[in-house]
């Protein structure tokens, strides 16, 4: 827009004017916000970006519940994990069964040698492999979130080739698991907070960690110990390792010994695993005396499609 203007002889000059904007005046709201130093939000008109819906961010901040942690011995000490099918489990609670998708995109053999194994000194293998996934999340009205992490697996048997397949699975799992802890306490990410602050459970006390804890090695003590030996603030601070009674004990010795023998096999050395029993202890009969293993034989036999009728838990330890 072009408006006439006197010069300085009167003679009359042009000059373009200053296009009009449509901003609207600011509210009182933003007043008062401008005057307190409050950052003012963007007005209504604006869309907001694309994402997750509400209840999914609620669902990724909430504190993890600290009934799923799990604790293993390593080195001098103990740490705490989410077992592979738990976070799996939170991602299709969270994401949809249909709205997320791992995919493995690199995975190699890095160490292949033969190695002893057990108080026996048996003549085995040790494999490890290193992976990397990459996790795929979609999201309303945007672009899917990817978001990749890298893992490590070890595989210790007798067999070469089922040596390598335990490595192999861990090494996948592992990586799968530190792409989608960068989603929020749900995947684990509470676990690398030493104090565990977003971990809520019934003793408001965080579990101890390997770098806050200090016991004696492994091999100077069982792998496992019934509650009964543990003080009670011990007990309760981890539900995982409260005792079971005797009747869930039965039912769970029970439906085992109904397995088909190669299932049955397969589990002991699972559990065997899984729980770091002794190569010498002649059962783990007696190792099934705590919720964790209760909890880990009910995903056994799950993941492997057992007879509904023969799986456990129809009482609560």
């Amino acid at each position: 827009m072009t408006v006439a203007a006197p010069s300085a002889n009167g003679a009359s000059t042009s000059r373009t004017a200053a296009p009009r904007t449509n901003q609207r005046p600011p509210t009182a709201l933003e007043f008062i916000r401008r005057d307190e130093g409050m950052p003012t939000p963007p007005p209504a008109s604006e869309p907001l970006a694309a994402g997750f819906t509400a209840e999914q961010v609620a669902a990724l901040a909430a504190p993890l519940d600290r009934a799923k942690v799990k604790q293993r011995e390593q080195g001098r000490g103990r740490v705490s994990y989410l077992e592979g099918w738990q976070v799996i489990s939170e991602a299709n609670r969270i994401f949809g069964f249909d709205g997320w998708q791992r995919q493995t995109t690199s995975i190699h053999c890095v160490s292949q040698a033969e190695r002893s194994i057990g108080a026996g000194h048996r003549p085995g293998w040790g494999v490890t492999y290193i992976a990397r996934v990459r996790v795929t999340v979609a999201v309303h009205g945007g672009a899917p979130l990817i978001r990749e992490g890298s893992g490590a697996g070890h595989g210790i048997d007798v067999d070469l080739g089922q040596a390598h397949e335990s490595a192999l699975k861990e090494a996948e799992t592992d990586a799968m698991k530190r792409a989608l802890m960068t989603f929020g306490n749900p995947f684990g990410l509470a676990l690398y907070d030493k104090q565990q602050r977003e971990v809520s459970g019934p003793d408001a006390r965080p579990l101890q960690s390997a770098a806050a804890t200090s016991r004696p090695s492994p091999s100077a003590q069982p792998p496992l110990r019934s509650t009964a030996a543990l003080p009670p603030a011990a007990a309760s601070a981890d539900p995982g390792l409260a005792e079971l009674d005797p009747t869930t004990i039965r039912q769970l010795h029970t439906t085992l010994r109904s397995l088909p023998a190669p299932l049955l096999a397969g589990f002991t050395k699972a559990f065997r695993k899984r729980f770091q029993v002794p190569e010498d202890a002649p059962s783990i009969a007696d190792r099934i005396c705590q919720r964790q293993h209760h909890d880990w034989i009910e995903a056994f036999l799950v993941q492997h499609q057992a007879p509904a009728s023969n799986q456990p838990g129809t009482q609560q330890a």
